[in-house]
């Protein structure tokens, strides 16, 4: 039997230093959705030394565009996009303490480093089952950038959202070859 580690993402930063790759999780607390054209816009903003849409510092990010809510729901399909089209950013957002990243597929070894350098883990979402992801968020409110729909930035609640760890903060990684 796999056990699953729980994991709130107020308490990752300490539970970081007993994950190792290819650990499985479930994370539950707050999660910011962002994608490459609202990665654009932070980076930019912090470039030019304006305000965050909101604290990097200790916060995690979803690499994924949700789909509209159904009736009654807080979202819609929310499956990963894939990881590496986001590490062009990442040296900026990892000076400001970004805790964690959440998407699929392998980064560059630049981001693997910068990652391990910075304590970040990289954690990796099932592609191809964004309807049951879905069912793992239970809050979402955009929050920056609504003018790019479905890629603006958003605010959401996990509660158990199944991952698995991708990059350690030891540099260890599911994707190396053994």
């Amino acid at each position: 039997m796999i056990n699953n580690i729980k994991v709130n993402t107020s308490d990752l930063r300490e539970a970081a230093g007993k994950l190792k790759a290819g650990d499985r999780v479930l994370l539950s607390g707050t999660v910011f959705s962002a994608r490459d054209a609202a990665h654009k816009k932070i980076v930019q903003l912090f470039r030019e030394g304006k305000q965050l849409p909101f604290e990097i510092n200790d916060a995690v990010i979803y690499y994924c565009g949700p789909t509209p809510a159904k009736p009654g729901m807080p979202i819609g399909s929310c499956g990963p996009t894939t990881s590496s089209r986001m590490d062009i950013f990442m040296p900026e957002l990892l000076k400001l303490r970004l805790a964690a990243t959440i998407g699929k597929g392998p980064r560059s070894d630049k981001v693997r480093s910068l990652s391990a350098e910075n304590g970040s883990l990289y954690l990796c979402a099932m592609g191809g089952a964004g309807a049951v992801a879905a069912q793992s968020i239970t809050s979402c409110d955009v929050i920056a950038f609504d003018e790019l729909g479905c890629e603006s930035v958003k605010k959401m609640t996990f509660k158990d959202f199944p991952l698995i760890v991708g990059y350690d903060i030891f540099g260890g990684s599911v994707f190396d070859k053994t």
